[in-house]
């Protein structure tokens, strides 16, 4: 997961997240990447043909830091010629506010995309996509028609800046969600059923 400043890994069976590392720190996800990718396979004992599967961030987020995922994800997927399965952003975000709220029904993860612009969705815990992701520039309209009959729980690096404008008493702010590998790892495995 490169899509934003967080660099993570994770290594998952049947959509359990086994193993997991990732660096927080100024991004430097073509240099870390690869290591921590080799860290994680050394660790588990295990080579890229002992795989099904790699998982990749589809984005939105950082172009280059996705740029970085997908290339690496590929190298690994036509080297070991295993599947390449894409994951977008905000579901793994979703699911983490999911994780982190348990009577959320409703999640809106946001990426921030600068001034009062951010990147987001609204997805359903059944996974039910309920608004398309878009670049929206968030203002005291913004989510208007969907809190007026829904509690939506609002994360990402994107939502700080959205609690003083967004100020229904549906909506709800969790800090920290930021996406991860880890919580790729249902996702993924979902998808790699299909």
């Amino acid at each position: 997961e490169t899509s934003t400043e967080i660099c993570s890994v994770a290594l998952s069976n049947e959509g359990k997240t086994l193993f997991s590392l990732e660096y927080r720190g100024a991004p430097q996800h073509a240099s870390r990447l690869t290591p921590m990718i080799n860290d994680l396979m050394e660790g588990a004992s295990l080579t890229f043909r002992d795989l099904d599967a790699v998982a990749v961030s589809a984005g939105p987020g950082s172009y280059t830091g996705l740029r970085i995922g997908a290339s690496t994800a590929k190298g690994i997927a036509y080297a070991a010629n295993i599947k390449l399965i894409a994951v977008p952003t905000l579901s793994i975000m979703a699911h983490a506010i999911f994780e982190a709220d348990k009577e959320c029904r409703l999640a809106c993860p946001m990426i921030d995309a600068r001034r009062m612009e951010v990147y987001t969705t609204i997805i359903g815990r059944d996974g039910q996509i309920i608004s398309p992701t878009e670049a929206l520039i968030v203002d005291q309209n913004s989510f208007g028609t969907e809190l007026a009959h829904n509690d939506i729980t609002f994360g990402g690096n994107g939502s700080a800046k959205c609690k003083e404008v967004i100020t229904s008493p549906r909506a709800k702010f969790i800090d920290n969600i930021v996406p991860l590998a880890s919580d790729m790892s249902k996702l993924a495995y979902e998808r790699l059923k299909d």
